[in-house]
């Protein structure tokens, strides 16, 4: 099963300077209760933007055009087909979790989609790719608990592909 996980503002922005324009505790727990045990996959900007440090307890895939490209831990691909094979021959789910042009490779083979909405508006860069939202079916909506350490009203969205 492939997925996409992330987090925006409510303008759809997801990055500055690949890292997150925010900080809520929320949705790191949140991404690691969904993730942990499978596979994550990213881009080159996103995977050193996280300090170049594969995410301990998930399989972590770095996508990139970059041939010689070498980092620790983590398996290293260089087309979308190897990720679609990878995810098809192993159990679990696999995880897309950016950056832009990594999501947008990957929307066309999406079976679930788990979105971290953050009710703010913050300064970026990165912003989702579009979606036709008409070939997805909400799923569950909750709404984050804000506190001292999650200052952001927030909620978690999750969407299935309609068959």
């Amino acid at each position: 099963m492939l997925a996409a996980i992330w987090a925006e503002d409510k303008h759809g922005l997801i990055g500055i300077k690949g890292k997150l324009p925010w900080h809520l505790p929320n949705d790191l727990k949140f991404f690691k209760k969904m993730t942990i045990h499978n596979t994550v996959v990213m881009g080159r900007k996103t995977f050193e933007g996280m300090g170049k440090k594969a995410l301990p307890d998930r399989q972590t895939i770095v996508l990139t055009n970059d041939l010689d490209y070498e980092a620790e831990n983590v398996l290293i691909v260089h087309t979308v087909e190897e990720v679609l094979q990878y995810a098809e021959e192993t159990e679990g789910i696999t995880f897309i979790i950016g950056g832009r042009e990594i999501f947008k490779a990957f929307l066309p083979y999406l079976d679930i989609l788990y979105k971290t909405v953050i009710h703010e508006s913050f300064e970026g860069d990165v912003y989702f790719p579009k979606i036709d939202w008409s070939k997805w079916a909400i799923v569950s909506i909750s709404e984050g608990i804000v506190d001292e350490k999650n200052k952001y009203v927030h909620q978690f969205e999750t969407y299935q592909k309609k068959q």
